[in-house]
């Protein structure tokens, strides 16, 4: 079977779609409101068992696949507040699978596991105010000092930054070059450290997106995740996972929007008649119906190549690239479909188009992405 859904798979989503139904989504307009949610979110996540599926059982994870991550996300994804899902993955699948990866079981133990347990929000610090998708040119500098790295920069953009307990951090440690980046694991009540603005942003407003500041902060040395000055590589593997969570969150935004507008549509009448029996939006869905199992044909055999631990950098790429530019035509014909309802904060398709935005921007623009896929096909890959 392919892609497998299993019945167990099935439960599994299910489990979290009624959580998520019922816990979460009588809030989503609150909480836009509000710029934030409960932290006890995590809490209750926690105790649910998903803030760490496919992390070592040894540390309080569940030991699954990427195909229950990919049922968590479609789940989770009725919870309607893009902004809450996004916080949820960066703390699940940016900034703590790298831990899981090549972090010592000291730093497992004190990042990774309470994080898993819900008593510790991850963030992860790479973006700055001259280097976002150009991680080689990031310039927040990591300055050994006997047992410590002394910090010293600013960082931007960064989804939880505002609460996060710590950073998965990128610094300069070396040249001007991207062999000279690490990571550093950052407790966020490190001296020196200082939280500067919650940006005003058009979408996922749930959530901050906040600018950071370290002036001589001191962590130790025994915080450097991998090896010295091998960041670069870290990251662009991590960037793997980052990427295809936004492809499947694009395709659980738009299924979502369609299925609220073909039940809006024959609710709502125009003309004598239900407005989705007028053929220009019968064939409009049809087509977008149609692209959307385009995009999941591709997504899944992302995962699954990412699944197996083949490179899956193209096709990643491609299923980022490909849903979240679709997100865009689905969710902005789906608002158009609701006429002046679209327009108002009554139906959630109006956040949809917000949220949805962010999608061709965050962790690497269409343009990389098209960047990337020509390199692999370059290279004769």
């Amino acid at each position: 079977m392919f892609p497998p859904f299993t019945p167990e798979l099935e439960a599994f989503r299910d489990s979290v779609r009624a959580f998520a139904e019922a816990k979460l989504a009588p809030h989503r307009k609150d909480w836009d409101e509000e710029g934030g949610f409960p932290r006890t979110i995590f809490n209750e996540l926690a105790d649910l068992g998903v803030l760490g599926i496919r992390f070592p059982e040894a540390h309080g994870g569940l030991g699954l696949d990427w195909w229950y991550t990919v049922a968590f996300i479609q789940g989770l994804a009725h919870c309607r507040n893009a902004g809450l899902i996004m916080s949820i993955l960066v703390d699940t699948d940016m900034a703590t699978p790298i831990i899981a990866e090549i972090g010592t079981e000291a730093q497992k133990a004190e990042f990774l596991a309470p994080t898993i347990r819900g008593e510790k929000v991850a963030a992860l610090g790479v973006t700055e105010p001259g280097a976002g998708s150009d991680v080689a040119s990031i310039r927040t500098t990591a300055r050994r000092d006997g047992d410590h790295y002394v910090i010293n920069g600013q960082k931007t953009y960064i989804t939880n930054g505002a609460f996060a307990d710590y950073l998965t951090l990128a610094v300069r440690t070396g040249g001007e070059s991207h062999s000279g980046i690490s990571l550093i694991l950052f407790p966020t009540n490190t001296p020196g450290f200082t939280r500067g603005r919650k940006l005003d942003k058009l979408g996922t407003r749930s959530v901050d997106s906040s600018e950071l500041h370290f002036e001589d902060c001191r962590v130790p040395v025994a915080n450097l995740l991998g090896q010295e000055n091998a960041g670069f590589y870290y990251i662009m593997k991590n960037f793997q996972g980052e990427r295809l969570v936004a492809a499947l969150m694009g395709i659980t935004s738009m299924e979502i929007a369609i299925q609220d507008a073909i039940r809006y549509g024959k609710e709502r009448r125009a003309f004598g008649r239900p407005i989705l029996n007028f053929q220009v939006w019968k064939h409009k869905f049809a087509e977008h119906l149609t692209a959307l199992e385009a995009a999941k044909a591709l997504t899944w055999q992302a995962v699954q190549q990412h699944a197996t631990g083949e490179d899956a950098t193209k096709l990643i790429s491609m299923a980022k690239l490909f849903a979240g530019d679709l997100a865009q035509k689905v969710i902005y014909d789906c608002l158009q479909f609701h006429g002046g309802y679209g327009f108002i904060e009554e139906y959630d398709i109006a956040r949809s188009y917000r949220d949805v935005r962010l999608l061709p921007i965050g962790g690497g623009t269409s343009e990389i992405m098209k960047e990337i896929i020509w390199k692999w096909v370059e290279a004769g890959g």
